[in-house]
């Protein structure tokens, strides 16, 4: 009997470690598949490669994606997206390489449906290339952006008072790094989902990373909502939020993987779910104000 008790407590004991320990999201069936980005001419549910005025001399282009319901004279709600840093991978087998066609979020959020879907890139003049780690020139991204944006706007029916900016890592930090760089580009946004890091909560080797350089651009986030999700917690971007004083529309959602990664928007999970309410209800916000 003692035996048997001890092997009892063991088993139980096993199961409850194994209980504990968070599910890999990478174990997770998905159940959507980012398209792939082509040379071809934009069309709905399509995914192409975009060269703005003046950059037609480098490889600096921004993939846009039309939806699956879109039709010319109509207006859609946008995406805008920043990529997360390249040269980056972990134990459980999380990989960003940088790419501007490597970003997710906004097909995941958006189902492929409803609304304009751009992924942006971080624009380095030196090289004339996207600079797959950190900002290449913060000041020439952020005038990247405004110029895609009204040209989404203008030639596809973008919906100016209904733009939303995200990212992942590193362009979870860009939604404000970038994307509070200046009162011009504070204005377009009606909205920010941020993944998994905050700009101002850590310190990082580029200029201006610090808190108070931080809260110098969250001051013109204004009345906008930003949805700020995290792998586990997001106990560091509330405290930061609150010693900020700056009064804002915060939601906070932690996912429950341990897992630095945007493919949680291609898995059927509540997480997903209770992102896209956020995001519909800004939408719709949008559309009776």
């Amino acid at each position: 009997m003692p035996v048997l008790k001890t092997l009892l407590i063991l088993i139980c004991s096993t199961l409850s470690v194994a209980a504990a320990e968070p599910v890999n999201l990478n174990s997770l069936p998905s159940d959507l598949s980012v398209p792939e980005v082509t040379r071809g001419t934009p069309a709905p549910g399509q995914r192409v490669w975009q060269t703005n005025q003046g950059f037609e001399k480098t490889e600096i282009v921004h993939a846009l994606y039309l939806p699956t319901d879109w039709r010319p004279g109509k207006r859609y709600p946008v995406i805008m997206e920043y990529p997360g840093n390249g040269g980056y991978h972990n134990a459980l087998n999380d990989v960003s390489r940088g790419r501007v066609q490597d970003c997710k979020l906004g097909y995941g959020l958006s189902g492929g449906v409803g609304m304009i879907w751009v992924s942006l890139p971080f624009v380095d003049p030196k090289t004339g290339q996207h600079a797959v780690k950190w900002w290449g020139d913060p000041d020439a991204t952020a005038d990247y952006c405004k110029q895609t944006v009204a040209r989404i706007c203008r030639e596809y029916g973008g919906d100016a008072e209904n733009v939303i900016l995200t990212g992942f890592s590193r362009g979870a930090i860009a939604c404000n790094f970038i994307g509070l760089r200046d009162a011009e580009i504070a204005k377009l946004w009606k909205a920010m989902l941020p993944h998994s890091h905050y700009d101002g909560v850590r310190k990082w080797n580029y200029p201006d990373s610090d808190a108070a350089s931080a809260r110098q651009r969250l001051v013109r986030v204004g009345t906008r909502p930003q949805f700020i999700s995290h792998e586990m917690s997001t106990q560091q971007t509330e405290a930061y939020l609150k010693e900020s004083g700056v009064p804002g529309q915060f939601t906070f959602m932690a996912l429950p993987y341990p897992n630095h990664s945007d493919e949680w928007v291609l898995k059927d999970i509540p997480q997903r779910s209770r992102a896209r309410e956020w995001l519909q209800n800004i939408v719709q916000q949008t559309a009776t104000d």
